[in-house]
């Protein structure tokens, strides 16, 4: 028997959500989600990106996006091209569409009728005992879909007597037959490349990224890996592989212009890092103006910590005085509206990211506040909370040093 095909359309890496300012890293939602749902309701799971290192990129994307019997499309985030090849499933097909959707951002207009599987998205990760309820959600609504078969398609709901597109059998088989001969996908050498990093062998997953990159070349989330994994080598040198990763990022990145949080948080770590070995403070500045606009656009506590680092390091630097006095009120401003800003979400419960970060920022601010009792509370509650060797250094790298 023939088994049948998934196709699933969504962004992949991680990815922001210019509405509400969270990244959600979306490899999480295929691999602890989509993926394991599909394949126990006998489906074959291919990924967009899984085809796009194939010669005829645009002839396989299309000929699945018509021919497969299920197709699911995350939306989270609205990527862009997610919601055209949706778009292309729709108008050719009346049924046999899934969409998915994190709980928080905008549903478009267009879209606000369909039937959506709403999940809960942690950022980082997407929680087991999520993940596992909605891979039966996901199961249950794949086997209803396949017994009731109902239109699902905006377009042949609304308008009579279309006729669902067609493509030759041969010609389907023929890429089918393709992509069962590749020896790997682009998702898996960023699998790979992520497993690398867990074991802090830097330099083969900068080359694993670059190779995934090559493969997608605007796919941003890939040039941000190679970036970071490339710094993150220090080989041939710390500072050759600074300057080398500010040469990969320069690729989507420019001080005027780009917004992405990811690209300007990436940028800010690097310039910062050359400042610590060449004492250049243009790059100082350069870091600074980058965990600005990625503080501004994402609001995010991490990146406003990094600013606010930054603009005491300045402060510190400068010879001018009313830069050091500016540098030193805007660092007390930012931290307050830190601290404002995660002990609401911990009093709401909206922990989207993982408590301890939480802890640990709200510890460091006040230390720099001068708030100890404070300080010292929110440092035990993140000590209390196992956290890794790796994050209690990045932790003491923030923590202002005692004054003698």
């Amino acid at each position: 028997m023939k088994q049948k095909l998934c196709f699933t359309i969504m962004g992949f890496g991680k990815k922001t959500d210019y509405s509400t300012g969270r990244t959600y890293d979306l490899d999480k939602t295929y691999l602890n989600i989509i993926k394991p749902a599909v394949e126990n309701a006998g489906y074959i799971s291919i990924r967009a990106d899984e085809i796009q290192d194939s010669s005829l990129i645009d002839k396989s994307m299309y000929a699945l996006l018509i021919k497969a019997e299920l197709v699911i499309a995350d939306i989270t985030t609205l990527n862009p091209n997610a919601l055209y090849e949706l778009g292309i499933r729709h108008a050719a097909r009346p049924n046999y569409t899934i969409i998915l959707k994190d709980k928080d951002g905008k549903i478009p207009f267009d879209l606000d009728h369909n039937r959506f599987l709403i999940y809960t998205h942690l950022g980082d990760d997407v929680g087991a005992t999520e993940a596992k309820e909605c891979q039966e959600r996901l199961l249950n609504l794949i086997t209803d879909i396949e017994k009731q078969k109902p239109v699902d398609s905006p377009l042949f709901t609304f308008l009579e007597g279309l006729n669902p597109h067609q493509i030759s059998q041969t010609d389907y088989d023929q890429i089918i037959s393709k992509l069962s001969e590749k020896e790997g996908h682009v998702f898996a050498v960023s699998e790979k490349a992520k497993l690398l990093m867990t074991k802090n062998d830097f330099a083969d997953a900068a080359l694993l990224w670059e190779k995934a990159s090559s493969l997608l070349p605007d796919e941003h989330y890939f040039i941000q890996q190679h970036a970071l994994c490339t710094y993150k080598s220090e080989l041939p040198s710390k500072e050759t592989s600074l300057l080398s990763a500010l040469t990969i990022l320069s690729k989507i990145y420019n001080q005027e212009d780009t917004n992405d949080p990811e690209t300007l948080g990436l940028a800010g770590a690097i310039y910062k890092r050359i400042y610590s070995t060449t004492s250049d403070i243009e790059t100082l500045k350069s870091s600074i103006n980058a965990y600005k606009r990625g503080y501004i656009i994402s609001g995010d506590y991490y990146t406003g910590e990094n600013y606010a680092s930054c603009l005491d390091v300045l402060s510190n630097a400068s010879a001018d005085v009313e830069e050091q006095v500016y540098c030193k009120y805007q660092s007390k401003t930012i931290r307050k509206e830190i601290i404002s800003d995660i002990t609401k979400k911990l009093f709401l419960d909206d922990t989207s990211q993982d408590k301890k970060w939480m802890y640990a920022t709200l510890a460091n601010c006040h230390f720099h506040l001068g708030n100890i009792t404070d300080a010292e509370t929110n440092e035990q509650l993140f000590l209390s909370s196992s956290p890794e060797g790796w994050e209690i250094e990045t932790y003491q790298q923030h923590k202002p040093k005692p004054q003698i």
